[in-house]
Formats: structure tokens, sequence, C-alpha cells
């Protein structure tokens, strides 16, 4: 079987130097790849290439399956209310769970009224990740998803991620600041460095 992406050799300079070696990325179905290293050694540029927002110098990048992308900043619209956010993600592809149901599992239950400005930092993340949940994409790709979240939201993502492993999605992310709790043999790691690329399990 394919796997669900597939980058061969992508490389990306800044400033007319290379970001980092060129690298290979496959992401099996039911499988996560952590993406490690210190801020600036380009996890969000590796996951931006990895999306097709950005275009690399030289490799080659397949999507067998559709892609989400969730950015270090949650794309929520301030002016929306946490519902009519996800409607409008929901409208993009095609439909995953229910508006409710997706706010009940990242512990917004009871909030799909409330204008998402109003919501706090860990509040707005939530948000961002239940766009993952209303509309059907294989591949996520997210950008330090522990980010602004307490133990009980970690502990949320993680929930999320095993559940879209097990239904045969696969998972992409960058983090600096922990690893997501898998099944043990569904993790594979690339260790950034400036101009390096390391790949364990």
């Amino acid at each position: 079987m394919s796997p669900l992406l597939e980058a061969r050799q992508l490389e990306f300079h800044r400033y007319g130097n290379p970001v980092f070696r060129p690298v290979d990325v496959a992401l099996e179905a039911g499988r996560a790849i952590v993406l490690t290293g210190p801020n600036g050694v380009g996890k969000t540029t590796l996951l931006r290439l990895l999306a097709g927002i950005l275009a690399p110098v030289s490799g080659t990048l397949r999507h067998n399956a559709r892609v989400a992308f969730v950015g270090h900043l949650p794309a929520v619209k301030g002016d929306l209310t946490c519902r009519e956010n996800l409607d409008y993600e929901r409208r993009v592809g095609p439909p995953g769970i229910a508006l409710a149901e997706a706010l009940a599992q990242v512990g917004l239950a009871g909030l799909g009224s409330r204008p998402s400005r109003a919501l706090s930092a860990g509040q707005k993340r939530r948000l961002g990740l239940a766009r993952l949940l209303v509309r059907k994409t294989p591949i996520w790709l997210l950008d330090e998803p522990y980010a602004s979240l307490d133990d009980a939201g970690c502990t949320g993502v993680d929930t999320l991620i095993n559940r879209h492993l097990a239904d045969g999605g696969g998972v992409v992310l960058a983090t600096h600041q922990r690893h997501p709790r898998v099944e043990p043999g569904l993790l594979d790691n690339i260790v950034l460095e400036v101009g390096v690329v390391e790949e364990s399990q």
C-alpha cells in the first residue's frame, strides 16, 4: 500500500542557504511522525513544505489523501462563534463528525455560541484542533499542537491522535515540548538540526 504522504529529497533555502539537508518522509496509514529540534531549526518549514504551502527548492512531494494543516497560531475567525468556525471548516471538504460532538471531544462542550475572540489561548488551540474532526482528512499536519494547553488538554490531543491513527489516518507533528503518547511502534521520529536531518524510531 502506498504511503499517505511521500516526500523525497525535499530541500528548502532561506536567503540562499539550505535550512536542512534534503529529507525523505514517508507517512504510512496508522502511524505518526514527530519532528523535534530547537526553535528555528526548520520544523515549521518542513511541515509547510509537506502541506504544499511552501514550494521546495528541489525534491518531490506526493499526497495520496486529503491534507489538513493546523499551524502554531490557530486559524480561527474571532468574529464567528465556535460553532460557526467549525461550520465554515466543514464546508471545505467531506464532512466528518457533528459540530457538537467535535466541540465535546476537545473539551469545549457548551461553548458553541461563544465568539471565538472571547476564548482563552488554550481554548482557541482546542477549537483549532476541532477543525480536524468536522471534515474527513486522513493526513494531519500539526505545528506545536500542545502549545497553550494544560495537562488535561495535552492528554486530549493524544486521545485525538490515537483515534485518528486507529481509523487509518496519519499524523506529522512538530513539537519541542513533548512527544505524543501513542501505541508502541506507531511513532517515528525525525530530529532536525541546522543543516542536519536524523531519523529514528
